[in-house]
């Protein structure tokens, strides 16, 4: 299959970019420790002596030693820190202790265990992080993280996981029902974001609207911090946007990536008061033009349902790389506004081997450097294209290894006439040219 090829590709890259930090599956040997709900710090730390905190686990741990968190609720109702103020920033859980290139410090799910870190009841009446990683060369596995509150409306949200380190890996990990962003990488560069869910996410308190700022996952880093990458996430019923890189002043790589129905109150059709609801937002800065954005790559990546735009430039001054991605019912599919030296509204982006298909199609392309796409290639689109088109599934199990589910949705189908009618863009490839969305067939 042509998919499997890319896949080993991005891998490949992967190593390049993170160095030690993509071996995430091989913790190197150090010590095992174990935390359990029922447990206690006063304890060894072993399988029948757990200890009860993640903090107290990082007080004892060591650069390649791995902590197993038992299945169960660990619950927090307030922050290691008081408020100074109630538009200061707090944390729950701060991961401050480093590991070191090929011995990471592991913090995981017990095999077949459903670790839950539940924030609901934190009652600090200022900005909460759930999880705040400080710390390099941090690998958090497998745990669930979910209610981080906001407790007034001064503030524009809280978060489930705030990044500030670099080199570290965000594997597996289920960011629900937060009042803000499940993941949000605020600096740091090297950063592996894989195999994540983040949804249901609303801010019910924001200052600036009810809905605006709880993003699936977001990434707002400053310059010379390049290397973030997000893969194999998906983002749904997100009150904002499901992948959001606004103010990004170094480049961020999403891929292999879906996301579909953000901008929605959770599990609902009615749109969020004043959520935006794009699917992937691709940067910008806050409609003016800068002199030193960062130009951003999303590519084998799939927006469907999305209350506005499935792929979106958001006034970016880049042209952004949008290759082999499919947008499907969104409105529009692809909006490539951005913005000039003058200031003013221009296409950008570089697009290739995209399909867009029902909904609005486009918006903002004159300027674009866009070709080998479903919109310009002369091609008729209709359902008989793909194997299905159903909206259904999406949020379905993952795979053994962690990667999404193999649907047959937007799938090509045998006879489509979307297959090898793309360009080579350094990516490989079976057949006589690449085919054309997410899915190569």
């Amino acid at each position: 299959m042509k998919r499997s090829l890319v896949i080993s590709a991005v891998t490949a890259i992967a190593v390049t970019v993170l160095g030690s930090a993509a071996a995430v599956g091989s913790p190197a040997a150090g010590r095992t420790y174990y935390v359990a709900p029922a447990g206690s710090d006063s304890a060894a730390g072993t399988p029948a002596a757990p200890w009860a905190s993640i903090a107290h686990a990082q007080s004892v741990v060591q650069p390649g030693d791995t902590v197993y968190f038992r299945g169960g609720t660990y619950g927090y109702s307030h922050a290691n820190s008081g408020c100074k103020s109630q538009t200061d920033r707090v944390d729950a859980i701060t991961l401050s202790r480093s590991g070191s290139s090929g011995n990471l410090i592991t913090y995981a799910a017990y095999p077949g265990e459903r670790p839950v870190f539940d924030f609901s009841k934190v009652k600090d009446n200022c900005r909460i992080k759930g999880f705040d990683v400080t710390g390099n060369w941090i690998h958090l596995k497998g745990l669930e993280v979910q209610g981080v509150p906001q407790n007034n409306n001064l503030n524009h949200e809280s978060w489930g996981i705030w990044i500030s380190g670099s080199d570290n890996v965000f594997e597996l990990i289920n960011a629900h029902n937060n009042m803000g962003p499940g993941l949000f990488i605020q600096d740091g560069g090297d950063n592996l974001v894989l195999n994540c869910d983040s949804h249901d996410n609303y801010d019910p308190h924001t200052s600036n609207g009810a809905g605006q700022s709880a993003d699936g996952f977001g990434a707002h880093i400053s310059a010379n911090h390049p290397g973030n990458v997000f893969r194999g996430d998906r983002a749904w019923w997100n009150s904002d946007d499901g992948f959001d890189l606004i103010n990004a002043f170094s480049s961020v790589t999403i891929e292999n990536s879906w996301t579909w129905r953000n901008g929605y109150l959770p599990e609902s059709t009615t749109p969020a008061p004043a959520g935006n609801g794009n699917g992937f937002k691709a940067g910008g800065y806050g409609g003016v033009y800068v002199s030193n954005g960062a130009k951003h790559t999303v590519r084998d990546s799939v927006a469907f349902d999305n209350k506005v735009s499935g792929f979106y430039a958001n006034h970016h001054t880049i042209a952004n790389d949008y290759f082999n991605n499919t947008a499907y019912g969104n409105h529009p599919d692809f909006n490539m506004l951005g913005i000039n030296s003058s200031g003013k509204a221009v296409g950008l982006g570089n697009l290739r081997n995209n399909i867009a298909y029902t909904g609005t199609l486009l918006s903002n392309m004159s300027g674009t450097n866009a070709s080998y796409n479903s919109w310009n290639l002369g091609v008729s689109l209709s359902d008989s294209q793909f194997r299905s088109v159903s909206t259904s599934g999406w949020d379905g199990p993952r795979q053994a290894d962690g990667s999404l589910p193999v649907l047959p949705n937007l799938r090509l189908a045998a006879n489509s006439s979307l297959i090898d009618k793309g360009a080579n863009v350094g990516l490989p490839y079976n057949g006589k040219a690449p085919d054309l969305g997410a899915f190569e067939f």
